[in-house]
């Protein structure tokens, strides 16, 4: 037995998001969750407890599934609330990998995602949905990571998620983390800015970027994706 691997989507997607890496992590237990608000937990209210609540409950199937200490990876949302959970839970994890969130909630980029959440209750989520999969297709996700691409349903948690990503989830988070930490972002990615930050906070860093990738990197670039998990897993502690 090998040890399972949790993996917890990003904001707007649901745990569909992972459905095509089954094929890509052939032999690995996967573990995967809708987050408050999110696929089939969509009109749920998004709080910090019940997200908490969710990474608990993913890591405790993980535990009974697999073979020694999981190993916990995160795109974006997912990624800051796998961080939370490992400061709370140091010892629990036999590594963490943080896709595409790196940027400290502290720097630039949190005035205009402020501002982009105020906006939303104000803009019509399905025809949100539909630009911003279209750039997903136009960036390169195909075959079933386009057709998996969600609708306008979890827009509405969106703004609480940002929030809680924005008051809490600096890379202060990872100082106490003794595992290995692997920080993965594609290299036109906004979420990797800070990556050195979040690296020196690690007392054990892996910083992998991937060339021509952006934020959308686990839909348009999953083999290389898939590649740095099973490296993950491989050299979990």
């Amino acid at each position: 037995m090998t040890r399972a691997l949790i993996l917890l989507h990003g904001t707007r997607m649901s745990r569909r998001q992972w459905r095509p890496y089954e094929q890509l992590l052939p032999g690995l237990p996967l573990v995967v969750r809708d987050l408050p608000g999110h696929g089939d937990r969509a009109g749920e209210e998004f709080t910090r407890d019940a997200a908490l609540t969710t990474v608990e409950e993913a890591v405790d199937e993980a535990r009974r599934l697999g073979d020694g200490k999981p190993v916990l990876a995160g795109h974006s949302l997912g990624g800051y609330l796998g961080a939370m959970w490992a400061a709370q839970h140091p010892h629990d994890l036999g590594a963490l990998v943080l896709i595409g969130a790196t940027a400290d909630p502290a720097g630039p980029l949190t005035g205009l995602y402020r501002g982009f959440a105020r906006l939303l209750p104000y803009v019509d989520p399905e025809r949100m949905a539909a630009a911003m999969n279209l750039i997903f297709r136009r960036l390169g996700a195909k075959g079933e990571h386009a057709e998996l691409l969600p609708d306008g349903t979890a827009y509405a948690a969106l703004p609480a998620a940002w929030q809680l990503v924005i008051d809490e989830c600096g890379p202060d988070l990872l100082r106490e983390v003794p595992c290995p930490v692997w920080m993965v972002n594609g290299q036109l990615d906004q979420m990797r800015i800070h990556v050195r930050r979040f690296a020196a906070a690690a007392p054990d860093p892996h910083v992998v970027t991937v060339p021509r990738a952006t934020h959308l990197m686990p839909a348009t670039h999953p083999e290389q994706v898939a590649a740095v998990l099973r490296e993950a897993v491989a050299k979990a502690g």
